[in-house]
């Protein structure tokens, strides 16, 4: 076992939600490059106290949290042995504690779901600089996250491959100055299936490009992924809807294209692999030393770029007029979506019929102001219930 010697004193220190998960290895891969600037100070983690526990001899946090245990005293103990000195907490409610509690300066939020959007307020509430790989954090409370960045002066970095790619091409423009930003998309593992909608768990989870826990790597299939990365790049970058598009691109090398007012069109490109746009959310506006190998000139040769056509990808069109609709609507078809994705994976759904999850649940809640973080929560509930209803009688 290594354990990582201590950071320098001029190092910032940094906690990492979700630590355990594809986002958070990669993250601790990055601190690890670069101890001379990063300081691991916090730990959090959903489920697995085992491979946390390991984290936690590696690297000694003085803040650790785990959302669930089986047995929460057991748990605390092994926590306990293998960050000595370190505050524990073991339970629900934990990540978010332990976001408020734990003064790093920079955080990672790389909870998966609904879960990340309160570990995200409790960030930027303190005014530090939040590192963001959760979609639902700006998908379901963009008005939330702005209210509380304008309280406190949070910072707000991206982690996501196109919304790090398109902050790189705008360099701060502003969004006046911006005629339309392109995110890409692979087109995930179905791009040419013949018939999707029949498409197995086993063909839905091979990914050609990106190794993603489960539900991401289905709502690539489905598109539902690159939906909710235009809301959140709406709110992220501020733009109007008709300057957000997304076209499918299946050797993921270009990752956001930004064409301006003049006419100018900037484009970035890189191999796919997450630790780039990980350690620029923490480097953003300066470059560390690189964390990938550099796409070479001959790599761009005959790259693919195809639209999007209206109704080949139902769930992606039921996402974007969720954002359109704005409100709470984000965070029904987000919730839904969940659901559903579950279904699938459990055998309790074909995929064919999980677009048609989204529409109903959409359909049938009644669109209003998002008014606070308890009245979200609320209204995910609501969407989640009325979503298994639908998938029961499906």
């Amino acid at each position: 076992m290594t354990t990582h010697a201590p950071a320098s004193t001029s190092a910032r220190s940094l906690a990492v939600l979700g630590s355990t998960g594809s986002i958070g290895v990669q993250t601790l891969e990055v601190a690890a490059r670069h101890p001379d600037r990063l300081s691991v100070v916090a730990l959090a983690a959903g489920r697995s106290l085992e491979p946390l526990a390991v984290q936690c001899e590696t690297w000694r946090p003085r803040w650790v949290a785990l959302e669930h245990a089986a047995d929460p005293a057991s748990a605390r103990s092994r926590l306990q042995a293998a960050a000595p000195g370190a505050e524990v907490r073991v339970g629900p409610g934990s990540a978010a504690w332990l976001a408020a509690a734990a003064p790093a300066t920079d955080v990672v939020n790389a909870v998966v779901g609904a879960a990340g959007l309160g570990t995200s307020l409790a960030v930027l509430e303190r005014g530090a600089h939040l590192a963001l790989a959760n979609k639902e954090t700006l998908v379901v409370g963009a008005p939330l996250v702005a209210a509380a960045r304008a309280r406190t002066g949070g910072r707000l970095t991206p982690i996501d491959s196109e919304h790090s790619a398109a902050m790189q091409c705008l360099l701060g423009r502003s969004p006046a100055e911006v005629h339309r930003m392109t995110l890409t998309a692979s087109g995930g593992p179905l791009l040419r299936h013949p018939d999707w909608r029949r498409a197995t768990r086993e063909e839905v989870l091979a990914h050609p490009v990106w190794a993603m826990g489960a539900r991401i790597t289905t709502d690539s299939a489905t598109l539902v992924n690159k939906g909710l990365e235009i809301l959140e790049a709406h709110a992220l970058f501020d733009l109007a809807w008709d300057q957000v598009d997304a076209v499918l691109h299946p050797q993921a090398l270009l990752h956001a294209m930004v064409s301006f007012r003049d006419g100018s069109l900037i484009a970035q490109a890189a191999h796919a692999d997450m630790r780039l746009p990980i350690q620029l959310a923490l480097s953003w506006p300066e470059r560390w030393s690189g964390s990938v190998s550099p796409v070479g000139p001959e790599s761009l040769a005959g790259l693919m770029l195809e639209p999007i056509a209206a109704g080949r990808f139902p769930a992606f069109d039921t996402v974007l007029a969720a954002g359109r609709a704005g409100g709470t609507a984000p965070c029904v078809v987000n919730a839904a979506d969940e659901v559903a994705v579950a279904a699938f994976l459990d055998g309790a759904l074909p995929l064919g019929e999980l677009p048609d999850v989204l529409a109903r649940v959409l359909g049938a809640h009644d669109v209003g102001p998002v008014e606070s973080f308890e009245h979200l929560l609320a209204v995910d509930a609501w969407a989640r219930r009325e979503a298994q209803a639908v998938v029961q009688r499906s």
